[in-house]
């Protein structure tokens, strides 16, 4: 199994700390809003990351944080907490903000039937863990007090900055805050005063006065209780390799003198036209909204399959309606088959091949496709090796069961031609086609989970 390392620009051989385990930890959401379709983006890569490796017969552990506190509106360690500022808008405590989105966020999980984690972890249920991490790099000279917090001093990390290929220099040149207190200008916040002129309603006691961890901390504390130092896997999103991951890298190397992580690995962004889809520019897109145009959201699961994980995708409504239609054909097509018998090795070794090369989802369906249309399998042998495809691809192909309905064997021609039609996007031949099977006496209804015609 090959995937590619951010950290050292390679594809690399997986190997795994222990033989047959593999630790992997995600990057959870920060539970101030509803996900948008963008991150839910990196959910499913991540879920294809670990379908595959239980497919190649690991046993995962799987992390992921939620943040429910700590997250500034802006990298520059300034601002509002999001989880303050959603209270705020809403209208409700930051508790309660936390426990909503993050059941709406589990939700979207079980929706686009992504794998849950072996454990969620709340950054507020391990401050603990974050002070005492706090506390070792402050006995080894990487912390120092300023009168709004305790920051890491990056200039006694030599390689600061090594997961985002910059140099120093390049780093300062992006002048992404402003100095204030700090010594240098990529240094960061690990823990938080309370403003004096703000009340907040997140705030715990620390050896350095009230107030609350920063974002970076929860990782590298959460990470190395649950998984040890070093695991095998570190995921996230793309925008976290220069600043979030970064961060973690320099106060979990400083703390504990070994690698956080082996292998890391980031998905790109999903694009609205040509920015990257953010609730901070207020043009997203939630999982809700495509349910409430009836798009079943393993539809838009389908359409990120087709693309890898390493590209930018350009979200459009048409692109995910074509994705929905792909989908009812393939769902269509598996109701006509019997129960699974035999299988296609062939395939199935081609089909290992590209899963097994970093990922590769677009070629993984293009094989399935190509086994669909093969004339030499027959249909009960092609089904068992599209279910175990299914094991990686999510899409809930066992879950269809085959149709019980006897229609007669014209009506199921021009039902299967119609398909074809609608997946090609050839709407008037798809129309024509209707009221064509409408005429003799048959009722067709589209829907997320395939066309359905019956008796009129």
């Amino acid at each position: 199994m090959k995937i590619y390392n951010t950290l050292t620009r390679k594809t690399e051989e997986f190997k795994p700390i222990k033989n047959g385990r593999v630790g992997v930890y995600a990057c959870g959401p920060t539970v101030y809003n509803f996900a948008h379709i963008g991150n839910l983006r990196t959910y499913v890569f991540e879920d294809i990351l670990k379908r595959i490796l239980l497919y190649n017969d690991y046993k995962v552990k799987h992390i992921m944080n939620i943040t429910d506190v700590g997250h500034l509106t802006d990298d520059a360690d300034s601002g509002e907490d999001k989880m303050e500022k959603g209270a705020k808008r809403e209208g409700k405590t930051a508790w309660q903000i936390a426990k909503f989105y993050t059941t709406a966020f589990k939700k979207d999980l079980k929706d686009l039937n992504i794998v849950a984690p072996t454990k969620f972890t709340k950054a507020t249920d391990n401050i603990k863990e974050q002070i005492d991490l706090i506390k070792t790099l402050e006995k080894k000279g990487f912390a120092y007090k300023t009168t709004d917090g305790v920051y890491f001093d990056t200039s006694k990390l030599p390689d600061y900055g090594k997961l985002a290929n910059l140099k120093n220099q390049e780093l300062k040149a992006g002048a992404r805050v402003e100095m204030g207190e700090k010594k240098n200008i990529t240094d960061f916040a690990l823990w938080k005063f309370s403003p004096a002129d703000q009340k907040r309603q997140m705030e715990w006691l620390s050896p350095w006065g009230k107030g609350f961890p920063g974002w970076h901390i929860e990782c590298s504390a959460m990470s190395a209780k649950y998984l040890g130092q070093p695991f095998d896997i570190h995921c996230g999103g793309i925008d976290h390799v220069p600043v979030h991951h970064t961060n973690e890298i320099a106060q979990s190397e400083a703390a504990n003198d070994k690698p956080l992580a082996n292998y890391w690995l980031h998905g790109e962004f999903m694009l609205m036209g040509e920015d990257k889809m953010a609730k901070s520019s207020d043009n997203f897109i939630t999982l809700e909204t495509l349910k409430n145009k009836n798009l079943n959201p393993l539809a838009y699961r389908y359409l990120l399959l087709q693309t890898h994980y390493r590209k930018q995708l350009n979200f459009s409504w048409s692109a995910v309606e074509a994705a929905q239609n792909g989908l009812e054909h393939l769902y269509n097509i598996i109701k006509t088959w019997g129960r699974p018998k035999g299988n296609c090795e062939a395939y199935e070794k081609k089909f290992l091949e590209a899963i097994n090369n970093d990922l590769d989802t677009p070629a993984a369906l293009a094989i399935m496709w190509d086994l669909i249309k093969d004339p030499i399998y027959p249909p009960e042998t092609k089904k068992t090796t599209i279910l175990k495809f299914d094991k990686v691809f999510g899409l809930g192909l066992n879950k269809i069961k085959k149709d019980s309905s006897k229609l007669p064997a014209s009506i199921q021609k021009l039902v299967h031609k119609r398909n074809q039609a609608r997946t090609d996007k050839n709407w008037s031949e798809s129309d024509n086609l209707r009221k064509e099977i409408e005429a003799l006496g048959y009722i067709v209804k589209d829907t997320p989970e395939g066309t359905k015609v019956s008796k009129i």
